[in-house]
């Protein structure tokens, strides 16, 4: 594999976990595919570590979905990816929330872990 797909492929791992765990409601699952120490920057306050991306992810509504696309990856490191994406949210009771998120992937004892997540609305 060229290095492109490879981190294609890394982030998709991730990311279709990251997506069943939203589409699922399960925050703490959410939470399990960062780093102890990730800093997460969603549409509300940033903050580090697990816990409050699981408190982050538990204020979402129930019913809220994720669709991602891969825009951009970058291979900084052996063990580092970076990803752009565009992500659109989907609620059943509001429109579609479209974003852009930027994503660092990086390879844990564990497997691939987002290690930065930081989200910004579209126009």
């Amino acid at each position: 594999m060229n290095s492109v797909t490879d981190s294609d492929a890394i982030l998709r791992v991730v990311l279709d976990e990251w997506k069943a765990a939203v589409d699922k409601h399960e925050p703490r699952r959410v939470a399990s595919l960062f780093t102890e120490e990730a800093i997460f920057q969603g549409l509300h306050p940033y903050s580090v570590g697990r816990q409050g991306i699981a408190d982050y992810y538990d204020s979402q509504p129930v019913g809220m979905t994720a669709a991602y696309r891969i825009l951009e990856t970058r291979r900084l490191a052996d063990d580092l990816v970076l990803g752009y994406l565009s992500v659109d949210f989907s609620f059943p009771d509001r429109p579609t929330l479209g974003v852009n998120l930027g994503v660092l992937v990086t390879r844990a004892e564990e497997g691939w872990r987002i290690s930065h997540y930081q989200v910004s609305r579209l126009g």
